[in-house]
Parts: structure tokens; C-alpha cells; sequence
């Protein structure tokens, strides 16, 4: 039978017997938090209270049976063996201790653990394990035992206790689970945080990151979770926030992370699943793997984080997870390393990585569907002619979705391809449903979708889905960001001007939010601040010609001709380098009054079916052309819908 106590003692000042010491590491025993030097170090709590039983008797082995009994309990439904092995791993990391060569925690095959440093401080006549658990006490409690308490009251609390321990430790029969487990929230949607990278090699980083990646993609496409995007979940790396605070600011039920280990081509991924309300530790393993297998190892972390939190998937339930081929790791190297530069803001590069990956396995089908992405990237801001950009989307997505048809972002980025150059709009629509139908939870197609909605002049739901998206990547700059262009197609430019203000607080170099906040402030006749906003954004992008191009409209409303007639200048001068887009010179015309030049560049740009022409049905900046003939003309030819 297990002890159990009850520990009613003085609140005091802090003193040497609330901390545990050993080395250049301090313990607060009642807080649970351990300081290297002075600086916190992030450790769940349930290894807190394994690191704090074992330095709490130093030089004495700890039995495993005693870590279970005393920190575990009898609960079944968690693999406490994978759970403390895991604990103990993260605890010799926070160290910075050797399993082999130990410092701190000496390891007794199928025994247990002895915790072999000096420890000064703390009350090392007893396990704390229990004092660790219970954490910091409420102000109320400690006040309450200053004044005298009903002898009554007394005895109830007594029993309470006594109750309580015995829910918490004894649970004969398992009934303490049964007995609570309907009370515990169903997990509808999680987190993923960024796998630490247990390689002691930092360039292997993007191996990490893409079996993040991986697991983030596998997990959502069960299709049984809202599953939290990349994009939210990086910035979280390396982190010293708690789980809850970071299940709050994400608004998840559930939290899951874990470490990755590459060794040559062996790899060994750990992950837990902790309850995010309350830090509790739900399900924790480690799978071992080949890197040629490596696809078969993420999905079947996917496959049990997902039959922990919504029972067993069937083989024919929509959006299972199934086996995945083969690749070779050398292609699958290649592709990890395109997906790091493509999202790290190089798609270039990205592209010389993908197409390595292809020509080492041409029947792999995800370098095809992300450097589809990529060409996106290009196409979007005019860096590629778009018969040439949008070509090599369509290409590239047709060619991921012919080798394998449940790739979500190879239809999302075939929905653009329809979308913005073969003016497709049902083909688009109906790709954009059926990646959307394969992964519900990916934030970028749900923010594409919304674009397709918004050139539809479907307001409402463009809206709405744009707010799914920001849902699905709350903390991701991209969608917060692009909010303000939503708020700025509906012309509602006061508070589009808040959203952007609100996203260049948070990055201020974004050339993206400086330029929406300049056609902003254009609409409102403010034309020195969207002149300032648009040298903003020129000089961030390194005077890229989208954001000249929207300097020069500024210049011309402002009744800077001249400095108009430079940018033209400028822009022409870079066509004979690079594509230049044919709309934005309109654009400039249609500012200056010349609506004849206008015409005759909207002209080229509906035979080059440059980007931005399929919003032209909202577009504030062509409405000076709107009552002309060749304008309704215009929209006619480019076939949208009335």
C-alpha cells in the first residue's frame, strides 16, 4: 500500500529548505521551477516531480516501481514506461547530464535511478514527489490557518483530505478513472510544438522542423481534430512558457510534444499527449524508425496521438490515416530542405531542392506538390510572368495529385492555378473543397479559399473563411496580416487601418501590411502617409516593382506627376531585366487621368492574365473606370460572375 500524508505546516519566507541544490542548478521545491544559474529552465512538471523525488534522497536508488506509485499512480491508460523514460531524457537534457558518463542520474538497469551529485538545501528526510505535485499555495489557504477553525469544519476537512488522497493515490480497481472520466472535456483541437532536436548537430534543424511538419499534416488529415498550423506553433520553439500558457494563446484542448533523434539514417521520435488545462500527461512513446521508413514512422505517431483522443479509426472512416510508400532518404532530405527555405521566405532555392528530391525519386509525390507552392510565391508578386508562373503551378500540382490524389496542398494550389490564370471558377472552387475535404485544418488553403470568395465578390463567406484560417494559425504573421487586405476589398478602411497597425506592431518590416496600409490611407485622401507607407515598403522589398509600382499610383494622386512619369520610367527600364506586371502599370495611368494608356495596359494585362485583374469587380483603385464601357467589357471578357 502506498503512504499517503496530509502536509500541514506555517507558510514562511522563503528559505534554504524550499530549494534543492546541486551543482549550478537550484530547485524551488514548491514552485517546481529549476534554475540553471539563475535563469529558468523549462521542464514539464511531472519531470519536475521526478527530478525532485530523485534529488530529494541523493545517493539512494529510486526503484521505478517507486516513481510509478508515487507520480504515476495506477493509471493504465498511460504507458509509463515510455512516460518516464521520456521524463528522465528530458530532465538529462535540461541538465546537460550523459547517460553514459552520468553527473546527476545514474541509470540501474531494471532497477530504477540514484541521483549521484551533492544536494544541499531542501528537508532530505523525505520524498518530494507529493510537495512538488501540489505546487504553490493560494494566498486564501494560507491565510485561512492564521484564525481558528471550527473543530467541525476541522473533521470535514480532515475527511476531505483523506478522500481526496485516496482518488489521487490509492485507486484500487481503476475506479478513480471511471469515476472522473466523464467529467474530462472531450480534446477537440492541438497543438503540435516544434520537436526538439536531440542530434547535438543544430544543422540538423530542418529535419526537425519537417517532421513537425509532417506530424502537424498527418494529424490533421485524420480529419477528427482542428489541428493548429505550422506557421503558430514555431515561434514556440525553444520557448520557457508553460504547456497551459501555451494551450491559452493557441486555444487548444490538448498539447503534443516531443523530441527527434537522428543517428545516420536511424531515427527515433518521441511524443506525449498532455491534457492542456491541467499539464496532465496523457499518452507518451518513442518509435524508432529508418530514414527510408520515415513516413511510415510519422504516421503512426499520427495514427496513436489520434486513437488517444478520439478512439480507434477505422480503416474506411474518411480522412484515416493509411500507410504511406517508400522513399529514398536522399530524396527525402532534399525535400525537408526545400520545405525550410520555402518557409523561410526563399522559394527559389526551395525549388532547386525539390526538384533534387524528384530526380532522386521521380514517383514522390510531395517535392511536386510544394514546389507548386513555391511557384505560387513567384506568380502571386509578378516574379514570373504568369504563363510562366502559373504554368508551372498547374504543372507541378497535376503531377503531385496523378501520384498520389490525397495530397490537400497539391489540389490547393491546382484551386490557383484555376483561380488566377485559367479563370476557371468552378474548377477552382471545386479544388479548393476537395483539399479542404482532405485537410480541414490547413489555415494557407483555407486563406486561398477565402481569396477565391473575395474575387467572387462573395464578401460574407470570405470573411467567414478568413476567420477560420486565422483560427487554425492565430499566432502566424502571414493570415493576421493579410486581414487588413479582407477589411480593405470590403472598403472598410478604418478598420483596415487598425489591423494593419496592429500586425506592423508586431513586425514592422512586413512590405506586405505597409502597402495595404498605403492604398488604405489613399482612400481616404491621406496621400503623404501612403506615399510614406509605400517608400516603406519599397525600401524593405529592395524596391521590388509591385510595391514601386503602388508608390507611383500614390505619386499621381498626390499631384506628383512628375515623380510619377520616374516610377514609369523606372519600371520600364526593369522590364527589359524581369516581368513586369501590366496591371500595376495601369494602375499608375488610371491615377494620372489618362485613361486611354489605362485601357491599353488592362489591355496586355488581360492577354498576359496578370494576377490581380480577377479582383477587379471590388478593386477601389480601378473605380475611376468603372462607368466606361471598356471597363464592363473588360469584366465581361474575364468572365466573372455578375
Amino acid at each position: 500500500m502506498m503512504r499517503c500524508s496530509l502536509d500541514i505546516h506555517m507558510a514562511s519566507p522563503l528559505s534554504d529548505n524550499q530549494f534543492l541544490r546541486f551543482g549550478v542548478f537550484e530547485l524551488e521545491i514548491h514552485t517546481g521551477e529549476l534554475r540553471k544559474s539563475g535563469r529558468l529552465a523549462r521542464l514539464r512538471p511531472q519531470a519536475v516531480r521526478v527530478l525532485a523525488m530523485l534529488a530529494s534522497s541523493p545517493g539512494q536508488l529510486i526503484t521505478r516501481e517507486q516513481l510509478r506509485e508515487q507520480i504515476w499512480g495506477s493509471q493504465t491508460f498511460v504507458d509509463f514506461e515510455h512516460g518516464l523514460n521520456l521524463c528522465v531524457g528530458e530532465i538529462r537534457a535540461a541538465l546537460s547530464d550523459d547517460a553514459e558518463s552520468p553527473r546527476y542520474i545514474e541509470t540501474l538497469p531494471k532497477r530504477g535511478y540514484r541521483f549521484i551529485a551533492s544536494v544541499t538545501g531542501g528537508n532530505l528526510d523525505r520524498p518530494l514527489g507529493d510537495a512538488v505535485a501540489a505546487g504553490p499555495e493560494p494566498a486564501h489557504a494560507i491565510r485561512s490557518r492564521s484564525r481558528a477553525v471550527p473543530l467541525r469544519v476541522a473533521a470535514l476537512v480532515v475527511i476531505i483530505a483523506g478522500l481526496v488522497a485516496v482518488l489521487a493515490f490509492a485507486d484500487p480497481g481503476q475506479w478513480r478513472e471511471r469515476l472522473l472520466a466523464p467529467f474530462a472535456p472531450p480534446i477537440r483541437s492541438v497543438a503540435v510544438l516544434p520537436l526538439e532536436n536531440l542530434s547535438g548537430d543544430a544543422s540538423q534543424e530542418y529535419f526537425a522542423d519537417g517532421m513537425t511538419d509532417a506530424l502537424i499534416t498527418e494529424l490533421a488529415r485524420t480529419g477528427t481534430l482542428q489541428v493548429i498550423s505550422r506557421t503558430s506553433v514555431m515561434p514556440y520553439k525553444k520557448t520557457m512558457k508553460s504547456l497551459p500558457v501555451i494551450a491559452r494563446e493557441l486555444k487548444v484542448d490538448a498539447i503534443v510534444e516531443g523530441t527527434v533523434q537522428r543517428s545516420g539514417s536511424h531515427v527515433r521520435v518521441t511524443a506525449q499527449l498532455i491534457r492542456a488545462s491541467n499539464d496532465r500527461h496523457l499518452w507518451a512513446s518513442t518509435y524508432d524508425g529508418d530514414l527510408s521508413n520515415v513516413l511510415t514512422l510519422q504516421s503512426d505517431v499520427a495514427l496513436a496521438i489520434a486513437k488517444q483522443v478520439q478512439g480507434k479509426l477505422g480503416p474506411d472512416q474518411p480522412g484515416a490515416i493509411t500507410k504511406p510508400r517508400q522513399v529514398r532518404p536522399e530524396a527525402y532530405e532534399a525535400y525537408l530542405k526545400g520545405n525550410f527555405n520555402l518557409d523561410n521566405g526563399d522559394p527559389q532555392k526551395s525549388i532547386e531542392y525539390f526538384n533534387e528530391a524528384i530526380k532522386l525519386d521521380p514517383d514522390y509525390a510531395p517535392p511536386f506538390a510544394h514546389m507548386a507552392r513555391a511557384y505560387f510565391f513567384l506568380s502571386f508578386f509578378s516574379e514570373l510572368p504568369p504563363n510562366v508562373g502559373w504554368g508551372k503551378v498547374m504543372q507541378a500540382a497535376t503531377t503531385a495529385i496523378e501520384k498520389d490524389e490525397s495530397l490537400p496542398e497539391a489540389h490547393g494550389s491546382l484551386a490557383l492555378a484555376k483561380l488566377h490564370y485559367d479563370w476557371d471558377w468552378a474548377g477552382a472552387e471545386r479544388e479548393f473543397k476537395r483539399a479542404l475535404e482532405l485537410n480541414p485544418s490547413d489555415a494557407d488553403i483555407r486563406h486561398d479559399y477565402a481569396h477565391y470568395l473575395m474575387a467572387m465578390g462573395r464578401t460574407s463567406e470570405s470573411a467567414a473563411e478568413s476567420d477560420r484560417a486565422v483560427q487554425l494559425d492565430p499566432i502566424g504573421s502571414v493570415l493576421t496580416s493579410c486581414l487588413c487586405w479582407h477589411r480593405f476589398a470590403a472598403r472598410q478602411y478604418d478598420q483596415s487601418i487598425e489591423e494593419a497597425t496592429r500586425s506592423l506592431h508586431n513586425q514592422p518590416k512586413n512590405e506586405w501590411v505597409h502597402t495595404i496600409l498605403g492604398w488604405d490611407y489613399e482612400q481616404k485622401g491621406l496621400y503623404p502617409q501612403a506615399i510614406t507607407e509605400f517608400q516603406k515598403a519599397v525600401e524593405l522589398s529592395e524596391g521590388d516593382p509591385f510595391q514601386l509600382a503602388a508608390l507611383g499610383h500614390a505619386f499621381a494622386l498626390a499631384g506628383k506627376r512628375a515623380d510619377a512619369y520616374d516610377v514609369l520610367r523606372k519600371l520600364n527600364e526593369l522590364s527589359r531585366q524581369r516581368y513586369i506586371s501590366s496591371f500595376d502599370v495601369a494602375l499608375i495611368y488610371i491615377a494620372l487621368g489618362e485613361k486611354d494608356h489605362a485601357f491599353e495596359w488592362l489591355q496586355k494585362a488581360f492577354v498576359d492574365r496578370s494576377t490581380f485583374l480577377i479582383y477587379s469587380k471590388w478593386e477601389p483603385r480601378l473605380d475611376p473606370l468603372r462607368s466606361d464601357p471598356r471597363f464592363r467589357d473588360l469584366v465581361r471578357r474575364i468572365g466573372l460572375p455578375a
